[in-house]
């Protein structure tokens, strides 16, 4: 397996930065089964105070110290500023889940020093994988891409 994605998953609490208030983006689902899996979860969310009924972040610096890692749900012109937040407070494992990612965001982790995962889903990945998840992690095995 990939090391960054071993480093990032063997952090048990991780910062979501991409849930949305309406509670119907990928984000929110991510979030509750990272929880169900035994993750802690802490949302960032700029303006919410809470999200279904979960306690919200303004930014990475609210966490500091609190969290291994930060998945990021955003598009991509917005994961650039959850990047630098990163980076500022040295949270050096960054996940870029599938469609937040871009070449630009990518090169901008590099050039932060992150230890960034992008195009992946992170429920293939974080462990127990189950249902859909756990079949398309066989088949990704299979063909010698996990």
């Amino acid at each position: 397996m990939n090391p960054s994605i071993q480093d990032f998953i063997t952090g048990k609490r991780i910062a979501l930065a991409g849930a949305s208030r309406s509670g119907k983006k990928f984000g929110n689902a991510a979030g509750k089964e990272l929880a169900a899996r035994g993750y802690e979860v802490y949302l960032v969310h700029p303006e919410a105070k809470e999200i279904e009924g979960e306690p919200c972040y303004p930014d990475l610096a609210s966490l500091q110290g609190k969290v291994d890692g930060v998945l990021v749900c955003l598009p991509p012109r917005q994961g650039e500023n959850v990047l630098r937040q990163a980076a500022a407070v040295g949270l050096r494992n960054v996940w870029l889940q599938q469609g937040a990612d871009s070449t630009q965001l990518v090169s901008l982790g590099r050039e932060l020093g992150l230890n960034l995962v992008s195009g992946k889903c992170i429920l293939m990945y974080a462990p127990p994988v189950r249902s859909i998840h756990l079949f398309h992690r066989a088949i990704v095995k299979l063909i010698g891409q996990l």
